[in-house]
Parts: C-alpha cells; structure tokens; sequence
C-alpha cells in the first residue's frame, strides 16, 4: 500500500486498538479512502478519472484543512464515479461509504473537524442476501474420497484433517490457519480459534474431527525432528512452516476438481455455509447455539442458513390438509 497521509495512520491506530478491528478490515477501509481522496484531488484539479494519472495521485500530503474541505456533493459525486467509472455494484458501494462515514464520524467525535459531510448519505440497498451455496452430505463424502484415494499426494494425513475441520466444524479461512498446538486440547475434546476482531472462541470437535487430527498430529510428530519456523504451527507447508491461506485455497480447490466439482466453483469459504448448512438442516442445530459455533456477533448474520431446503418445501406443500380435496 503506498504511503498514507498521517490523519490516516490515527486513524488506523484508532481502529486498531480502540475498535479492536482486525488489520485486514482496517486495511480494506484504507484502500477506499485512498481512492476517495485521489477521486477527490483529480475532480477538483481537472484530472482524468482513470488511467495512470490518475492510479498514480498522491496522497500521502493531505492534511487537516483539505479533509476539512470535502463536501457532502463530492462524497454523492464520487459513488457516481463508482457506478460509470468502477462499475462497482451496491455491496461494493455500500462497503466505500461505511469507510467514508467511520472516518469522518471519528474526525468528528475527535472533535478535528467541526462538521460530518457523510452524516446523512444513506447506504445503498443491497436487497435480500443471496442464499449461501453449500456442498450436499454426498457430495461432502466425494470430496473426502477425493483426499483419501488421491494417489499422488505426500500430504494425506494434513489435507484430509483440513477438509474435515472446515465441513464439521464451519470455520473460517483465517481462523483454521491460525491454529496453534497448544490451542488444543489434550484430550482433542475442542480447540481455541481467534475470529474476526481477534475474538476468541472454542470450537467442540466431533469423533470425525478428533479421528482426522489424530492422523495427522502422527505425521507432524516427526516433523519436529526437522527445523521449523514456527513449531507451534499445527498446520505446516511443505517449507515446515505455517500453512498459509493461499495453500489451504490451493489445497481446496484441487480436491474439489479430483472429486468432480469443480464446475462449482466453491472456495474455503463455502465449506464454512456447508457446515452451518448441514448442521441447522439435518442436525437440527437450534439457530443461537449456530450462531456461537460460527462466531457470529449478530443473530440475523447467522439467520441466512435458516432458509428452508426444496425438500421440506414441497413436503410442507403435500402436508396441507386441503392437498387431497379434487375436482
């Protein structure tokens, strides 16, 4: 990220340790005020609105007085900007302006500039949230076959425990990669993962879980013989360090194209929906105890794995007591 103007670095100090947001978060906030302000700087000075000129503004010079001088026109301008321009859609949109207004609400809080310009924008409707897409129990066990018959993995023990622990225990990316040994408990009873806003939670582990985890904390015994970066690591690369996210993404990705589904297109992150699906749907998972199992801060989040399968649709449907009355 190139280099930022010191009202942002408060401002992400701020975030940081006064909000308890996580960097990932603050960072992508960073980038839309970036692109606000350089949006801003080019309309004033007559600068194409893309294009290298512009990629290439900087803002690393803007001060108090010119973060004073936005006004709320510039801020409607610029969504206008993203839509011709950017081709952003709402979410998109939606996102920039929650950037836009936490950074002048905190100017404004602070008391460092007298008015907000963003105070009455009013987000953009992004409708009903789409239902999330999620692997059947059959297609679940096709890709844990695609793990175990894979002939040509040195990795079987490690991936396999991976897969297990994102469709059982619906965690996220980040969080299964943060997972230490010592966040473990000695019985493989449960384990500790840190969510988003560094939150801690305790994930249970079912008998499928504890299984894959014992396979595989045989096979990482021996790689304490080896010399590893960081020895409390459960999950290690094959440089004996940390997993990251992208070779967990990599390792998902392959099995689902060995297990033939590829075709749809299902990241780590649809594991987690699988989960929670699976759990709410078939397990019976009452919607509040799904809500601390996936360590979501507010119930309505987790309100979007209650939709209802066609199945149990079209078996409500043949329920009604009028279903038998015919011409």
């Amino acid at each position: 990220m190139r280099e930022i103007p010191e009202v942002f670095r408060n401002f992400k100090s701020y975030k940081l340790t006064i909000q308890n947001r996580s960097l990932k978060t603050v960072e992508e906030y960073l980038l839309d005020l970036d692109l606000f302000f350089r949006y801003v700087i080019a309309s004033r000075e007559g600068i194409e609105l893309e294009g290298e000129k512009f990629d290439s503004i900087n803002i690393s010079n803007i001060d108090l007085d010119f973060v004073k001088s936005v006004t709320t026109d510039e801020i409607y301008e610029f969504f206008n900007y993203t839509v011709e321009y950017r081709n952003n859609k709402a979410k998109s949109r939606a996102r920039k302006l929650s950037a836009i207004k936490s950074f002048f609400k905190y100017l404004t809080n602070r008391k460092l500039i007298d008015e907000n310009p963003a105070i009455n924008i009013e987000s953009p409707s992004i409708g009903n949230k789409s239902l999330p897409k999620y692997l059947t129990i059959d297609e679940c066990l096709m890709l844990l076959e695609a793990v175990k018959t894979d002939p040509e993995t040195k990795t079987r023990e490690r991936d396999y425990a991976i897969i297990t622990l994102f469709l059982n225990c619906g965690m996220r990316l980040s969080e299964l990669v943060g997972i230490s040994l010592n966040d473990i408990d000695r019985d493989l009873r449960s384990l500790r993962v840190v969510g988003k806003g560094s939150k801690e939670r305790v994930v249970y582990l079912n008998d499928a879980c504890k299984d894959a985890l014992k396979s595989y904390l045989t096979v990482r015994a021996r790689d304490n013989q080896i010399e590893i970066k960081d020895k409390n690591a459960l999950f290690l690369s094959s440089r004996h360090q940390r997993i990251s996210n992208k070779t967990v993404q990599h390792i998902v990705y392959k099995y689902l194209k060995i297990a033939g589904l590829e075709y749809k297109h299902f990241s780590t992150h649809k594991l987690r929906h699988t989960a929670a699906t699976l759990m709410y749907q078939t397990g019976k998972v009452d919607v509040r105890v799904l809500k601390d199992i996936l360590g979501h801060e507010q119930l309505n989040t987790t309100q979007i794995y209650t939709h209802v399968s066609d199945e149990s649709m079209e078996k409500a449907m043949s329920n009604n007591p009028l279903n038998n009355i015919k011409k």
